[in-house]
Parts: structure tokens; sequence; C-alpha cells
């Protein structure tokens, strides 16, 4: 897997409540095959993580406001579950624009666990194959998604999976998802 990922740039959008071993663990995966990746999230400083959405796992330094983030200065986009993390995005607009942004560039996006409640908000479900954590099947459902309960599952740019869980599928696949795409040429202004 090494260099698979060499000079891409990776989003990683999230807020406070992240699921620590959601983003951990994909973000080595994407860092071992060469990417480069930021936290991006809603407020300057560090978000807070957590385990199983009960205790508290330390934080994560944020990189980059997303506010102050461009679509155009990542190859891909990376969405981390935890209750609390998604529902927290859903309500900055700012975070709900630049996922609606990614997906309809075309650039990959991966979500797992709680993380598809973005795809809701974001008015990007519709349509698509998707998977996540059981209590936010009806919301995708809803949104107008094919849920599906399988481990991982690709539909065009968006990548699903269920929970930490299916982590050693996830971070495989997105791993050779992000290294299908063109990478981008204004790629490399970073924070």
């Amino acid at each position: 897997m090494a260099g698979e990922l060499n000079g891409r740039r990776v989003a990683i959008l999230a807020a406070d409540g992240v699921e620590r071993v959601e983003l951990e663990q994909p973000r080595q995966a994407l860092e071992d095959a060469g990417a480069r990746t930021d936290v991006v999230s809603i407020k300057s400083g560090e978000i807070l993580a957590r385990n199983q959405d009960l205790e508290d796992a330390g934080t994560f330094g944020v990189d980059r406001l997303v506010g102050d983030a461009s679509i155009d200065d990542y190859d891909a986009l990376l969405l981390p579950g935890g209750t609390v993390n998604p529902d927290k995005l859903r309500m900055e607009p700012a975070a709900v624009r630049f996922v609606r942004d990614f997906v309809q560039s075309g650039k990959p996006v991966a979500s797992i666990c709680h993380g598809p409640w973005s795809f809701v908000e974001a008015d990007v479900a519709r349509g698509r194959r998707l998977t996540s954590w059981p209590s936010v099947r009806t919301d995708l459902r809803n949104a107008g998604a094919e849920v599906v309960d399988e481990q991982v599952v690709t539909d065009g740019n968006i990548t699903t999976s269920r929970s930490p869980d299916d982590l050693p599928a996830f971070c495989e696949r997105i791993v050779q998802e992000f290294a299908g795409a063109p990478q981008s040429a204004g790629v490399g202004g970073g924070s």
C-alpha cells in the first residue's frame, strides 16, 4: 500500500464527539499509503474524541477551519462517525456545503458509522446505495438512499461502512478508491 496516495491531500471533516478509532485508523491507512491529511473542523484548536460515544478519548488537533477550506485544496474527503460529531456538523452551514460540494465534484468521499448523516443534511443521499450504523439507516432511506447492510459499499464516488468492526475493510477500500481518482492540480496549499 505504501506510495499509492503520494501527493494526495485528504480532508478529514470532524467535530467534537468524533469516534477516535474511526478517525485514527483510516487516517493512519491513508498516511501509510502516502497521503497528507488535514483535520478540518468547525472550530479551531482541538476537537474532543470519544470511545464508543461514552468515554473521553483525548483530542485531535485541527489543521483548518471548514469555512476557510476549499474542495480545490483536497483530492478526497473522509467523514468519521461518532454520534455527536456528525450531529454538530449537520448544524454548520459551511460543513454541509463542504460535504455537498465534495460529493457533487465527483471526488471520492468516504464515511463510516454515523458519518453518513452528513449526506442527509447535504441532500446527496438520494439515489445512492449506502450503508451506515443501524440507527442512521432510516434517515438515509427517508433521504432517498438505497440502504444495505454490508461491510463496505462503494457507489460512484461515495464509500460507506457500518461500524468500527468494519475498519479493516473500510481502510483498504478507501485507499483503493482515493488512489483511483484524478489528483487535483490545485492541491498543495495547506494550513
